[in-house]
């Protein structure tokens, strides 16, 4: 059984930790080593405490999965990012902007938890349409959200991947899914 609750302040550093875990298990193949290998859930664990996302009034919502008081995994919902600018948002649709499971919690129910939960949320907000990008090659991640109702709209975009060195980004091909919620 699953506890879904609203991520806290004190919340950070393990949310960071499974962002960054299911980063390193889920991206593998897809995302070049070097990325992954260099991730630290420190400096993600700020950039949470920079951005505000556990503050009531942030346009997002976090919601966290836990299990007997570990932390399995989070989902983040709101409105829509034109573009995927947070700064640019479209009040017409919801969407879910992230949703990591750290990967001793794959295939336990915990994503259908808090996808159930993240479209509860999005429904309370009066959204009847919400949207999901994924990267075209996660596989796992499209057969979720496929078996849970999504269908992949169309639209394309890519998300670029900073290299050091001064070389060029990795740009990664990514699908938009979309699903209306229930009301």
């Amino acid at each position: 059984m699953f506890t879904i609750r609203r991520e806290e302040p004190d919340d950070a550093e393990a949310v960071a930790r499974v962002h960054v875990r299911s980063w390193q298990a889920g991206y593998a193949g897809i995302m070049p080593d070097e990325v992954l290998g260099r991730l630290n859930p420190a400096a993600w664990a700020q950039r949470r405490r920079d951005l505000g996302t556990a503050d009531p009034e942030h346009p997002f919502t976090t919601l966290l999965a836990e299990a007997d008081g570990v932390l399995t995994g989070f989902a983040t919902f709101g409105p829509y990012r034109n573009n995927q600018d947070r700064g640019d948002l479209d009040p017409a649709y919801g969407e879910i902007l992230a949703m990591y499971l750290a990967p001793d919690w794959w295939g336990t129910g915990a994503g259908r938890a808090l996808l159930a939960a993240a479209r509860a949320g999005l429904a309370e907000r009066g959204w009847t349409e919400y949207r999901v990008w994924v990267l075209a090659d996660n596989v796992r991640a499209r057969r979720f959200y496929e078996r849970a109702g999504l269908s992949p709209d169309g639209d394309e975009s890519t998300y670029p991947v900073p290299l050091h060195g001064g070389r060029d980004p990795v740009r990664l091909r990514e699908v938009r899914y979309t699903a209306r919620l229930a009301g």
